[in-house]
């Protein structure tokens, strides 16, 4: 039986945090010819439903506050499967005190994008899309932000506190398999129908990767799911799990289980089993393997990472790291236990965040 090359596990992965690299690039100065575009108390790194909850708690509390996302708002929602459905009650997506409504038991992909976005305009959130962080320079108190938008131009905010709110969704898990690099594989799935007549493996074990298998055998493709396992997960919903088995079972859905693949080609892939290395037709591969936080941005920005959980240091009262002046909020607060904070529980945090900063301010 091959080996797996890239891995589902978190734990099993390891990354360097404390370098002397991190502490250099967090002390360096900001480019010269930046333009300093005006001062805040806080800047909030993520526009997600919890960097948005942060922005508000924070601008109730009478701070001056801008959100600044590299992409468009809730991006990581938007990047999420056309047809997707949430796995909870609109309820517990709900954020600023605002009510989410939609027309079945769980919210889709749609209404939660319409809802958020609601909810930055009732509260005249001021968000900066499509900009990207370079760096967080100085000290608490006197943070430099700069940042590059989505025209090249260059600027630095001057704030007092900053808020990093970039979740996980960014960073796919890689197989770290040759042919990895082919423009077939993609690591996000967003609809079915490109994929009809064609022969598409699914790598993978969860939710991600059942149901792009359903909705891609639904749709006329044929699926063979992988995955290094002896079955699919059981952390797989209750209303997917016995679909996507009974599709298996009847031959519908081609799986091969305790098998990994070991090299993609332009027109096939290596799988290697458990009766030994096997040659499949492919025209697409989606390697649905999970996700992390960017921990390369975190050790840049000086962020102190537990070498063993790969959770980064934080005050859990507070949520402040251990370089003063920076706050965690959302999934990232978990490090690489990615299934431990969703936005249910993750939208809290604005609030515990705020206050420490509205404390600090007036003090």
């Amino acid at each position: 039986m091959g080996t797996w090359k890239g891995s589902c596990d978190p734990t099993e992965r390891s990354f360097n945090a404390e370098t002397q690299r991190t502490q250099r690039q967090a002390q360096r100065k900001p480019r010269t010819g930046d333009t300093v575009t005006e001062s805040f108390d806080a800047v909030v790194v993520g526009a997600g439903p919890t960097g948005l909850a942060c922005g508000i708690e924070l601008q109730q509390r009478g701070l001056k506050t801008v959100l600044v996302e590299k992409g468009c708002v809730v991006n990581s929602i938007y990047h999420y499967p056309t047809n997707m459905s949430f796995f909870t009650t609109p309820e517990l997506l709900e954020i600023g005190n605002i009510p989410m409504t939609s027309l079945n038991d769980k919210p889709n992909r749609a209404e939660a994008l319409k809802y958020y976005r609601k909810v930055a305009e009732h509260y005249h959130v001021n968000i900066h899309q499509y900009e990207k962080v370079d760096g967080i320079f100085g000290g608490d108190n006197a943070f430099e932000v700069a940042t590059t938008d989505r025209l090249g131009g260059n600027h630095v905010y001057l704030a007092r506190k900053v808020v990093l709110s970039t979740g996980y969704y960014d960073v796919p898990n890689l197989l770290n398999v040759p042919g990895e690099e082919l423009d077939k594989v993609l690591h996000y799935y967003k609809e079915a129908h490109p994929y009809y007549n064609h022969d598409v493996a699914v790598i993978g074990g969860k939710n991600s990767a059942a149901i792009a298998a359903l909705e891609l055998h639904w749709t006329g493709a044929r699926v063979t799911l992988i995955h290094r396992g002896a079955g699919i997960s059981d952390s797989v919903k209750y209303w997917i799990k016995p679909n996507i088995e009974n599709r298996i079972k009847s031959g519908e859905i081609a799986a091969c289980f305790h098998s990994t693949v070991v090299r993609i080609e332009r027109d096939s892939i290596q799988v290697a089993t458990p009766e030994g290395e096997i040659t499949l037709a492919n025209d697409f591969v989606f390697a649905l393997v999970g996700y992390r936080p960017d921990l390369q941005f975190l050790n840049a920005t000086g962020i102190s990472i537990e070498p063993d959980t790969q959770r980064p240091r934080t005050d859990p009262q507070t949520l402040e790291s251990t370089r003063p002046g920076v706050y965690l909020a959302g999934v990232i607060v978990a490090g690489m236990h990615t299934n431990e904070i969703f936005i249910e529980n993750g939208r809290f945090h604005g609030k515990l965040i705020a206050e420490s900063i509205a404390a600090r301010l007036a003090g």
